[in-house]
């Protein structure tokens, strides 16, 4: 027997929903569904009334017995598998390239704390390196540690959400290393980083937690109508986050590994063409 409050609408819990409730379904598997007051007559309507007052999305799954409909996976498994190189676990330093680097910080009592270093190689976004320090950790000694990581990629600077007020910055600045706030948020960051993937300009590396926090990650209709990317309650993504700030970072560089081309967006997909219009074909060409 299985008994939970339904979520997404994905998932073990509402495959067998759809498989199974009502008698289209196999007549071995019984799936019964409804609110909370039609299994447990004892839990007081007031409180039922509160939970759709502050949040009646939420309160629907957990009250009522409805699967989410403001919560979708964000970016599918084959999409994220299809990026990653196999076999290929970091890549060292290339003369004569530039890198970038991104940070989700941490104070080390919960979340782990993160680094993304990548770099552009003409229309590809390649992550190079992937750091993750779980906790419990010291920050300064995470932060010593990514420094002397960055020095070795030929940077003195990175870049990173806003967390815990100063101390990145200054932790970093007594390493040599600016620390930069990011302009976009969380959110923005990986809806940036969705048509990269998609459009398969991106070469990740061969790490199992890559994986599991892309497509761990949700959309969710803010109340605005905004959507809101995050990770499902309960999970993390912080190597994630890392890794979308790092590979948005050397996007802009593309123009100048190729300055004497653009990129246009067709309905079938992206081209490649002469500034001035006199060439165009298609990238795998």
């Amino acid at each position: 027997m299985i008994i939970s409050s339904p979520y997404a609408r994905r998932g073990e819990l509402y495959g067998a929903y759809r498989s199974h409730y009502g008698p289209a379904g196999d007549r071995l598997v019984l799936v019964a569904k409804g609110p909370s007051r039609t299994f447990n007559s004892t839990l007081s309507q007031s409180v039922v009334d509160r939970a759709y007052e502050r949040d009646p999305a939420v309160a629907a799954a957990e009250y009522g017995g409805e699967f989410r409909t403001d919560v979708e996976a964000f970016v599918s498994r084959e999409i994220v598998e299809a990026a990653i190189e196999t076999g290929v676990y970091e890549r060292g330093r290339l003369d004569d390239t530039r890198y970038c680097a991104f940070c989700d910080p941490s104070g080390g009592s919960s979340d782990s704390m993160t680094l993304a270093i990548a770099h552009v190689e003409k229309r590809r976004l390649i992550l190079d390196v992937i750091r993750e320090r779980r906790p419990p950790f010291s920050p300064e000694a995470v932060v010593a540690d990514f420094a002397d990581l960055l020095k070795r990629y030929g940077l003195t600077s990175i870049d990173g959400d806003r967390y815990a007020g100063a101390w990145p910055r200054e932790a970093f600045a007594r390493r040599g290393i600016i620390y930069r706030i990011a302009e976009k948020t969380r959110s923005e960051l990986y809806i940036a980083c969705l048509p990269e993937l998609n459009s398969g300009f991106v070469s990740l590396l061969d790490e199992a937690k890559i994986v599991t926090q892309f497509i761990g990650l949700e959309r969710r209709t803010s109340r605005g109508g905004r959507d809101l990317i995050d990770h499902a309650p309960g999970q993390h993504d912080d190597i994630a986050n890392a890794i979308a700030g790092a590979l948005l970072m050397v996007k802009p560089r593309i123009a100048a590994e190729i300055p004497d081309l653009a990129v246009i967006q067709v309905a079938a997909g992206p081209y490649w063409c002469g500034m001035d219009g006199s060439l165009e074909f298609e990238l795998d060409d």
